[in-house]
């Protein structure tokens, strides 16, 4: 492995995203040679870095998977927390989900130790696409779908256009390319409508199908963006 700076390296490592490497680096619980690191430092194989006392082990294999997430499972890895995604995951790889679901939603997942891959798919030039089929509390219509698609304003700004199709008297198809917190919740609460069921399905190029509930199935990184990341 080439020098690179300390967070990239980290989540190169697979420890976790580049971001949330350089938390903990603001933190102070990441040293390089048994000194507190700071983000200019640049380090390669032959350094020792530790975060909270624990040397980084570099995982040299890259795993990749989809979930179908049923409601009630939170996907903040929270080990005290027995909803927590954490315990439907395998013990001996850090898997972090790309693009978490609110508990009470459901469907797609993705998951991966590839540190810089999550940083990509994650970066707001390269959101890939997100759909979601919907079901609200009350009829809507084709007007509905178009002030939907146009953008809603939520929590001072308003969405970017995107794509939205009826589906029946209260259920709609919605592809996003943005990921507000709870952000299709807020779009059909703006528009007067509470959503009572959401399911994703469908990230970039992987569907749901037919993917049990409650299941991990290993995929390729080609089967998830193909041959390259899509940017806006």
């Amino acid at each position: 492995m080439d020098t690179m700076r300390l967070a990239k390296y980290i989540a190169h490592a697979g420890y976790c995203s580049r971001r949330q490497a350089s938390r903990l680096i603001d933190l102070g619980v990441v040293t390089v040679n048994g000194q507190v690191a700071d983000h200019i430092c640049f380090v390669s194989e032959r350094d020792q870095i530790s975060i909270q006392n624990q040397p980084l082990v570099i995982e040299s294999q890259r795993y990749y998977f989809i979930y179908n997430k049923p409601v009630g499972v939170d996907c903040r890895l929270l080990p005290d927390d027995p909803t927590s995604l954490v315990h439907r995951l395998p013990s001996d790889i850090r898997l972090y989900p790309i693009g978490r679901l609110d508990k009470d939603s459901h469907g797609l997942l993705i998951l991966t130790n590839d540190g810089d891959f999550f940083h990509q798919m994650n970066h707001p030039e390269n959101h890939q696409e997100k759909e979601y089929l919907v079901q609200v509390d009350q009829p809507i219509d084709a007007l509905f779908c178009s002030q939907m698609s146009q953008g809603v304003m939520i929590d001072g700004q308003t969405t970017l256009p995107c794509q939205v199709c009826l589906c029946g008297d209260t259920l709609f198809r919605i592809t996003l390319r943005q990921g507000l917190n709870r952000q299709i919740r807020k779009m059909s609460k703006a528009l007067g409508r509470r959503v009572i069921d959401l399911q994703r399905v469908r990230i970039a190029n992987i569907h749901l199908d037919n993917l049990t509930l409650d299941v991990l199935k290993a995929v390729s990184k080609n089967d998830i963006i193909g041959h390259g990341l899509h940017s806006k």
